[in-house]
C-alpha cells in the first residue's frame, strides 16, 4: 500500500484507451458532475490524476450504501489514476453536520483510531491496496495554528454557510448551531487544497462541502478540482436512504449467507439500481440482463447473478458458492440470534483443531461421531458457510458456528 506516490505523472502507454469509454464508465450511476467540460479537459490531458473521497470513521463497520463511493474509486484505479482514500480523523472530532438536526456529538480520540483501522480492513476488499493512497486530515490539520484556522475561517461568510439547507432549517427553527460545525465544511474543503485533488468524489448530501474545495483552491493558487456526486443508496425497503438505524442495509461484513438472504429479498425495482451501482459487470450486460426481466424472465435469476458477484467480492468464490445454502440453513433453521452465547475452546497444545474437535469442546454436539454425522450431512455453518469435514481452527480466531436446527454459537480458540 503505497503512501505517497509521484504525483501527476502521464499514465502508462499501454493504458491508453478511448477517451469516450473513460467518460463512460466515470459518468456511470452518478448524479452530477461539476463542472463537467472540465472532466473532459483534465482526462484529456492523460494525465495521471489525483482523485479524493475522505470518509470520517464515525461507525466501525461499512454498509453498501458506503460502497458506492469506493467503487467509483475503484473504476478510477482501473483507469490508472491515483485514489486517495482520505480518513477524516480530524473531522472526525468535530462532527459532520450534514442532514444533522441538532449538534453531533464528537468522536473521542480512541473510538476514531479504532474505526479507522476497522476502515483499513474493509474498503481493500474494494479498492487495489498497492493502488490505493491512505492519508489522514490530522496530517496538516493538527499543524495549524490559531492565525491559520482565522485565515481559513476567513474565506467564507455565515450568510453562505447557512445556505445550507440543513443549517437553514435549523437557523429557521431555532435550534442551536454551534460555531465548530461552521468549520467542518472549511476544513473538508482544505483537505482537497492539502492533497492537490484533481477531482472529490461526494455523495449528493456532499454538495456544498466538495463546492468549498473548489472554492478554498481557487484561493490558494490552485487548479479548482472536478466534483463527482454519486447518489445516495437505498436500502432493502426501498424507499430510505441504507442506514443500520432503520435496518435496511447490507453489511460489508454480513456473513455470506446474511448477504444472500437480503439480496434476494430485495424489491425487484431496486434490482437494477443496485446494478448500476454496486455491481462491476459491463452497464451493456445489465441493459441485456433487464430486457431479459421485461421479456418474462423472473428477477430472482438475476438477483442471484448480483449476489454470487458481491458475496464473491467481500467473502471469496467458495462462500459464494455455498451461500445459497448457507442462506437456506439460516431460513430453516431460523434466524442466527444478535445475542450469540460466546464459547471459549482451547488447543491445549495442538497447532491447529479439528472441526469435529471443536464442536464437541463447543458443546455443540454431545460427542465426535454426532460431529462427524452432523458435518457429513451438510448442517454445519461457520461464519454462515457450509462447512466440510477438513476444516481445521488456529489460535486466535472467532467463528459464528451452528450445528444443525437450534445450536449456535460464537467460538473464540486460544491456545
Amino acid at each position: 500500500m503505497s503512501e505517497r506516490p509521484e504525483h501527476h505523472n502521464a499514465l502508462p502507454q499501454q493504458q491508453e484507451r478511448s477517451l469516450e469509454n473513460d467518460l463512460s464508465l466515470i459518468r456511470r450511476g452518478t448524479d452530477e458532475i461539476i463542472p463537467s467540460e472540465s472532466l473532459y479537459d483534465k482526462l484529456k490531458s492523460r494525465r495521471k490524476l489525483r482523485i479524493k473521497a475522505g470518509f470520517d470513521p464515525t461507525a466501525p463497520d461499512l454498509h453498501f450504501g458506503h460502497t458506492v463511493l469506493l467503487n467509483k474509486m475503484r473504476q478510477f484505479q482501473d483507469l490508472g489514476h491515483e485514489v486517495i482514500f482520505l480518513i477524516g480523523d480530524f473531522t472526525g472530532l468535530i462532527g459532520d453536520p450534514t442532514g444533522k438536526s441538532a449538534t453531533r456529538p464528537p468522536l473521542s480520540v480512541a473510538d476514531v483510531q479504532r474505526n479507522a483501522e476497522t476502515y483499513r480492513q474493509q474498503v481493500f476488499k474494494i479498492l487495489d491496496p498497492d493502488k490505493t493512497i491512505v492519508r489522514f486530515n490530522s496530517e496538516w490539520m493538527g499543524k495549524m495554528t490559531a492565525a491559520d484556522m482565522i485565515q481559513l475561517a476567513g474565506q467564507q461568510t455565515v450568510a453562505r454557510m447557512l445556505e445550507r439547507d440543513d443549517f437553514a432549517k435549523r437557523y429557521r427553527a431555532e435550534q442551536p448551531i454551534s460555531i465548530h460545525e461552521f468549520l467542518y465544511p472549511l476544513v473538508q474543503g482544505y483537505d482537497s487544497v492539502a492533497l492537490e485533488a484533481d477531482i472529490e468524489l461526494g455523495g449528493t448530501d456532499q454538495k456544498f462541502n466538495l463546492l468549498m474545495g473548489r472554492t478554498l483552491q481557487k484561493f490558494y493558487g490552485q487548479e479548482p478540482q472536478v466534483i463527482l456526486t454519486m447518489p445516495l443508496l437505498e436500502g432493502l425497503d426501498g424507499v430510505n436512504k441504507m442506514s443500520k438505524s432503520l435496518n435496511n442495509y447490507i453489511g460489508v461484513n454480513d456473513l455470506p449467507g446474511e448477504m444472500y438472504t437480503k439480496l434476494l429479498s430485495m424489491p425487484d425495482e431496486l434490482l437494477w439500481r443496485y446494478f448500476e451501482l454496486l455491481s462491476f459487470k459491463p452497464m451493456e450486460q445489465i441493459n441485456d440482463f433487464r430486457s431479459q426481466v421485461e421479456a418474462g424472465d423472473n428477477p430472482q435469476t438475476y438477483k442471484k447473478i448480483l449476489a454470487e458477484e458481491l458475496i464473491t467480492r467481500f467473502h471469496g468464490a467458495a462462500a459464494a458458492e455455498s451461500a445459497p445454502r448457507s442462506a437456506g440453513n439460516r431460513v430453516s433453521h431460523g434466524e442466527i440470534p444478535e445475542n450469540l452465547p460466546e464459547v471459549e475452546v482451547s488447543l491445549d497444545g495442538q497447532t491447529a483443531m479439528p472441526l469435529p474437535t471443536l464442536l464437541r469442546l463447543a458443546g455443540l454436539v454431545k460427542n465426535g461421531a454426532a460431529a462427524k454425522d452432523i458435518i457429513g450431512r451438510g448442517a454445519v455453518f461457520v461464519d454462515g458457510a457450509a462447512a466440510e469435514m477438513g476444516l481445521t481452527f488456529m489460535a486466535g480466531a472467532s467463528h459464528v458456528v451452528q450445528a444443525g436446527k437450534k445450536k449456535v454459537a460464537r467460538v473464540f480458540i486460544v491456545d
